[in-house]
């Protein structure tokens, strides 16, 4: 037989599937990128301000939550899994969602007025408010949809996907707590250029009354309040949850090979089980704290007694982790030494 009569041998093993970033997401992740740069530039030439700040620091902002969630969102959906044709498309949604919605934002700080609650009249601001409206739910719903489909499956190894399933869950509940952001009712205010404006709600949560309004006594950067409740904290840590989770299932994977208890995969997954609860408890506390009024700066008695419910309760729960963990350790290992065909030893 010649060599070309030969059958070619199969190979050993199957090649992985390639995985393909989904594109519209990497490409709203890389615009979103570029409008935080022009607003970081735009801070400099630009002095006009809306409630203390410059007009161009909630479009920086929502780039630098686009960028993250868009990017997280681009990398999860290229995973393998069943239901990929209906995640492809929720992610198409959520981009242009996020193109539509922050291209509002920015529209607006061009403008030197606001975006959110704002209750003038001006044709560009009646069709933009409309767009908000129809366009939050749209990116809520393609979330949600998403988190559905990958938290019934396991996508990759057992702890990322727990940090997949758990953050993507965390993530919608953060996305809903937007709909409490009109809490502290209506403000009034002026624009950029010192015209009045009426907001139809804001950020700001105090019971007193007369009602405390945004932009007063509030953190550099942020701008979250320092006076009252601030809902936006709460919102924001649940949305970028997932990030953490994942930076966690990776160092966790790192950490593994010379922390003798975090080398099964299990023990790792149900440790980013852990972290998620506690981590849905400080965003709890963190909506509560806020819903009554109370700074973040400026936490009671109440307050801190929650917070250190929530490090004992994730404190505990290592802890139980690591002796489950301990306990199969020492059965691998008593297993792997007993002598090959002897029985254990019968109980009396």
């Amino acid at each position: 037989m010649t060599t070309l009569d030969r059958p070619t041998p199969a190979p050993l093993t199957a090649p992985a599937p390639r995985r393909r970033l989904h594109r519209p997401l990497l490409a709203t992740t890389a615009a979103m990128a570029a409008l935080a740069l022009f607003c970081l530039c735009a801070m400099v030439f630009d002095d006009r301000v809306l409630l203390g700040e410059t007009v161009w620091l909630k479009p920086l902002k929502f780039a630098i939550a686009m960028v993250l969630y868009c990017g997280t969102l681009a990398w999860l959906v290229a995973f393998p899994h069943r239901g990929q044709r209906l995640t492809w498309w929720m992610g198409v949604v959520f981009a242009a969602t996020a193109v539509v919605d922050v291209g509002f934002v920015v529209v607006q700080a061009a403008r030197g007025t606001f975006s959110h609650f704002n209750t003038q009249t001006d044709a560009v601001n009646t069709i933009g408010q409309w767009v908000f409206m129809t366009g939050v739910p749209g990116l809520f719903l393609a979330n949600l949809v998403i988190a559905v489909t990958l938290s019934w499956q396991r996508v990759t190894d057992r702890a990322t996907s727990m940090a997949i399933r758990a953050g993507l869950g965390i993530a919608v509940f953060g996305m809903a707590l937007g709909y409490l952001m009109g809490y502290s009712g209506k403000q009034q205010t002026t624009d950029a250029y010192g015209r009045p404006v009426t907001l139809a709600a804001g950020h700001t949560v105090q019971h007193e009354q007369p009602a405390l309004r945004d932009g007063v006594a509030d953190m550099p950067v942020t701008h979250w309040s320092t006076a009252g409740g601030d809902v936006r904290i709460a919102h924001f840590a649940g949305l970028h949850g997932i990030q953490l989770l994942i930076v966690a299932a990776i160092v966790l994977a790192r950490l593994a090979p010379t922390v003798g208890w975090l080398r099964g995969e299990r023990t790792r997954a149900r440790v980013i089980g852990v972290f998620a609860l506690g981590y849905t408890g400080l965003v709890a506390v963190l909506l509560w704290q806020a819903l009554r009024g109370q700074p973040v700066t400026a936490p009671d008695g109440e307050t801190l007694t929650a917070l250190g419910l929530v490090a004992a309760v994730t404190a505990a729960g290592i802890a139980l982790v690591y002796a489950v963990s301990g306990r199969a350790r020492r059965t691998e290992v008593s297993a792997a030494v007993r002598p090959h065909g002897s029985r254990p030893p019968m109980s009396r």
